[in-house]
């Protein structure tokens, strides 16, 4: 049995009635609440809740309206990030602050390279020649707390969402913090990964680590956190140990309202076209990434792709739509062969919703409504010239919004960046709705996304299906493939290892044929 924080243990960090407002819009109402020294809090709460801008006033990257936070005892007022660092603060947030065209040591000690003739190479930092040795040893002895079995010379951009989600936390860890937060963190890992990071944040936990743990995950927050705090509409709605709630409680609680089942109930009547396929892949290789890829995706249908990190998901989906080539093999979408490009996948009814939101999804500086009609101007255009309406640009924006539960309090006009990350994505999804697809590929389309946003998410889903579109859906939760998928394709080593109809869908044969032979 694992064992769990005591009941006794002192209280390391207390909120005490914060309050933030935006823009005139409350976000914080009056938050009290308190983290224990070896403990594991869960914070939990729909998207806009107020999770990130708690946390951000914790880290330094906010300050309050009102209110205070004592850590030990004493007033924490960080005016920077650094301050909040150097009081013992460490923030693993959801998206990663990580340098693509250094090398993993780099990442791990950019705020301190060890320095030749430094007396102590580990915490050194200033002027100087970097002692490459000594960096090589302190970066391996930092990805040996996460388990991450990597040569700390290797360039940041070879690696993939969940080993980069890995080298962050291992980077927070380096600092010796007093509080940890880890904001989604299992979002891009694989099943092994997730379970050495669960039994990362027990053994820290053991050592008198004070850490709050934010995730939509509810079954990893009940089996892994000690104490749960409950955040609605930016108030605390409840709060106590995680034994005293069920996940129906824990829903209930965050919605306002009861969600019967986590999935929309299918239509039994719903009609799967297998004589029309909407896209066919043949023989698809790639050498290094993917071997002898086949299969079809008929109008009206949900694929699912399960896989574990690694297994070529993602650079499958980025070869379907374009953005990287394939040395061999064909593919068809409504019977033609691919234009080449994404340009011309997309003229053929292909959208792709990415991994990678914030990187290639979405255009953070600009509007809300800008990200949502990015790419469906040319379908908006009134005129032969490509005149925009722009009360037909509003209203279709306003139609959109409102399809996807985009938050109220969002201004059409607002900077997409200033969204929490789960509104974020339903402006990306927005974005291929307004397209009207024929081919929709989702890799991971609900990833930091709270559960009652899922389930709206998964309605529009098979909305779609209903109106003939083909879905293919990537996503690292084989509960949301069971839940969502009427057939299911399981990759390992870049291979189709098995393909499965509903009726056969079973967790353990799934796994088998995701573990690597």
């Amino acid at each position: 049995m694992t064992p769990v924080a005591s009941s006794h243990a002192p209280v390391r960090l207390q909120f005490d009635g914060l309050q933030k407002s935006f823009f005139g819009v409350p976000v914080l109402r009056s938050v009290s609440f308190s983290v224990r020294a070896g403990a594991i809090t869960a914070l939990v709460g729909e998207n806009g809740a107020g999770k990130s801008t708690l946390m951000n006033l914790l880290g330094g990257n906010l300050t309050p309206d009102a209110g205070q936070i004592l850590l030990e005892g004493q007033p924490h007022r960080p005016r920077t990030p650094a301050e909040a660092q150097r009081a013992g603060i460490a923030f693993v947030h959801q998206e990663l602050n990580l340098f693509g065209n250094l090398s993993v040591a780099e990442n791990l000690c950019l705020d301190g390279f060890p320095l030749q003739g430094s007396p102590d190479a580990a915490t050194s930092s200033g002027l100087g020649w970097i002692n490459r040795p000594a960096l090589q040893l302190l970066a391996r002895n930092r990805l040996d707390l996460v388990g991450l079995k990597l040569d700390p010379n290797t360039p940041l951009h070879r690696l993939s969402s969940g080993e980069r989600q890995l080298v962050e936390i291992a980077k927070a860890l380096g600092r010796h913090p007093r509080v940890l937060i880890l904001d989604e963190p299992t979002t891009s890992l694989s099943a092994p990964e997730c379970s050495r990071l669960f039994a990362l944040m027990r053994e820290l936990r053991s050592e008198g680590l004070a850490l709050i743990f934010i995730s939509h995950s509810l079954s990893d927050v009940l089996r892994e956190a000690d104490d749960l705090v409950i955040l609605r509409d930016g108030a605390v709605v409840a709060q106590g140990p995680c034994r005293d709630f069920s996940s129906q409680q824990l829903i209930t609680h965050m919605v306002g309202r009861t969600l019967e089942q986590l999935f929309p109930p299918r239509d039994s009547k719903r009609s799967l076209r297998q004589d029309v396929p909407c896209l066919e892949v043949r023989n698809v290789t790639q050498p290094g990434i993917v071997r002898d890829i086949s299969f079809t995706l008929h109008s009206g249908e949900i694929l699912g792709m399960a896989g574990l990190m690694g297994a070529g998901r993602s650079e499958l989906a980025r070869i379907l739509f374009g953005l990287d080539p394939h040395a061999s093999g064909e593919i068809r979408i409504g019977g033609e062969l691919a234009r080449p490009g994404p340009r011309g996948r997309i003229q053929q009814g292909v959208g792709f919703l990415t991994e990678d939101r914030r990187g290639d999804g979405l255009s953070l500086e600009s509007s809300i409504a800008d990200n949502m009609t990015l790419v469906s101007l040319p379908q908006l255009a009134r005129t032969a010239i490509g005149w925009l309406d722009p009360t037909t640009l509003r209203q279709t924006v306003q139609t959109i919004r409102e399809s996807v539960r985009l938050t109220a309090t969002a201004r059409d006009e607002q900077p997409v960046k200033t969204l929490s990350g789960g509104n974020q994505q339903k402006v990306v999804l927005a974005k291929w709705l307004l397209t009207r697809p024929k081919v929709l590929i989702l890799d991971e389309p609900t990833r930091g996304i709270d559960v009652g946003a899922k389930y709206e998410i998964y309605q529009l889903i098979h909305q779609l299906a209903d109106q003939g579109a083909g879905i293919l859906v990537i996503s690292s939760e084989i509960e949301e493939l069971l839940g969502l998928c009427d057939r299911l394709l399981v990759l390992a080593k870049g291979q189709i290892r098995a393909e499965l109809p509903r009726a056969e869908f079973q967790q353990e044969r799934i796994l088998a044929a995701a573990l690597p032979a």
